[in-house]
């Protein structure tokens, strides 16, 4: 015995306003600034790795760098 299907159906926009209203959208200045960010930080890391050395009393460049990052944020 087959059950019965039942297909919903979208709603009429017009194609006109269907083009536009994808047209619309908009990336957030996050979206791109964030996953930068993140690279800028990791290609630091990997770059900085050959002059690693114990740790003295001074800081490292990129806890220097990410201080001044946070300064001129907050």
């Amino acid at each position: 015995m087959s059950a019965p299907t039942h297909t919903r159906s979208l709603p009429s926009v017009a194609p006109r306003a269907r083009a536009t209203a994808g047209a619309s959208t908009r990336l957030h200045w996050w979206a791109l600034a964030l996953p930068a960010l993140a690279f800028g930080l990791l290609l630091m890391l990997l770059a900085g790795s050959g002059e690693a050395h114990a740790a003295t009393g001074e800081a490292s460049s990129l806890v220097q760098v990410a201080e001044q990052l946070l300064r001129a944020v907050g």
